[in-house]
């Protein structure tokens, strides 16, 4: 499923304009984007946590010509499902 086909299931489910239920969709995404960027996290119960995990630096390889590169420590956005989104999956 794309964000045209999400927009519009959310649109016919909750019986609202597909320009409402696209409003709505950025507002959630937008309001997760900022808290993950304070570095804070989103718990939406039943479903599951946003947050943010930190990778450290390391050591790779180029694989063209093998030599060591430098990786930097990076901060990454990580999912956590919920119970309920586990359950209904299996």
């Amino acid at each position: 499923m794309n964000k045209t086909e999400l927009i519009d299931h959310i649109a016919k489910s909750a019986d609202i304009s597909k320009a409402a239920s696209t409003r709505a969709l950025d507002a959630v995404i937008a309001a997760v984007k900022i808290t993950l960027k304070k570095n804070g996290s989103v718990t939406l119960v039943g479903f599951g946590t946003f947050s943010v995990g930190k990778r450290a630096a390391r050591t790779g390889r180029n694989p063209r010509t093998g030599e060591a590169i430098k990786i930097k420590a990076a901060k990454v956005p990580k999912f956590k499902p919920g119970k309920a989104l586990k359950d209904a999956v299996n």
